[in-house]
């Protein structure tokens, strides 16, 4: 028998839906706190900029910036979480 033709069964295979039901939970999560906190912070700069007028522009942006890079980084931690889950490997 050739064990190239198994590798998903057995132990690894029991380790591999494990990893990856975790891996999704853990990424699923990550996403939806990088959007919260990147929805919150686009809305904070954008009251900022709404009360202060040109004046309060670039702190309300640099908030609303902050939020949207939070988020990016949040939706890259959370595939990479997904990727090891599914054991992928980079490219």
């Amino acid at each position: 028998m050739n064990n190239n033709d198994n590798k998903s069964s057995g132990v690894t295979g029991a380790g591999k839906a494990v990893t990856s039901t975790l891996g999704n939970t853990v990424g699923g999560l990550a996403n939806t706190v990088g959007g919260v906190v990147g929805a919150a912070s686009r809305g904070i700069g954008e009251t900022v900029t709404g009360i202060t007028g040109d004046v309060g522009k670039p702190l309300g942006e640099g908030v609303a910036n902050i939020g949207t890079g939070v988020e990016q980084g949040a939706g890259s931690v959370a595939q990479g979480v997904k990727d090891a889950g599914e054991w992928k490997t980079s490219k």
